[in-house]
Order: C-alpha cells, then sequence, then structure tokens
C-alpha cells in the first residue's frame, strides 16, 4: 500500500516562486496591490495570498496574471 504526500506539499515550492515572481514584478511595474487586484477582478487579500505564496492558482489565473504584468505565463513559475 502506497501512502499519499501530504496535501500542498509538492506545489509549495512552486507557490512561492509565482507569488515572488508577481510581487517582483508588480513593484517593478509600480503597481500596488489594490490597483492589480482591482485590474484581475480579486480582492487585495486575495492578491496577497498569492504574493505570500498561500494560493491555488487555476491556469487561467495564471495567464490573467501574466497578461495584467505583460509577461509570458511560464516566467512566473521560473526561478531567476
Amino acid at each position: 500500500m502506497t501512502t499519499r504526500p501530504e496535501a500542498g506539499c509538492v506545489t509549495d515550492p512552486l507557490k512561492r516562486v509565482l507569488g515572488a515572481q508577481v510581487r517582483d514584478l508588480r513593484l517593478a511595474r509600480r503597481l500596488s496591490q489594490e490597483g492589480l487586484a482591482e485590474e484581475l477582478g480579486v480582492s487585495t487579500r486575495y492578491l496577497a495570498g498569492i504574493e505570500r505564496g498561500e494560493r491555488n492558482l487555476t491556469l487561467d489565473s495564471v495567464d490573467a496574471l501574466a497578461e495584467q504584468l505583460e509577461v509570458e505565463a511560464q516566467s512566473l513559475i521560473v526561478r531567476r
């Protein structure tokens, strides 16, 4: 019998990378969390959770973030 890994353990590093990339790109573009959240149609609290690596995002959400930050979606999940 195999055991399942704890929920989220595999994606946690990816969520942290994505969150850091979103934060860095947002700041580089001089966008506030409030402004970016409004453009995305999400709450500031939700966006803050993304930036802290606490949220699981759909591919559509990653694509929307990339569009607003004017980058390719894959660049959000690649470590720099």
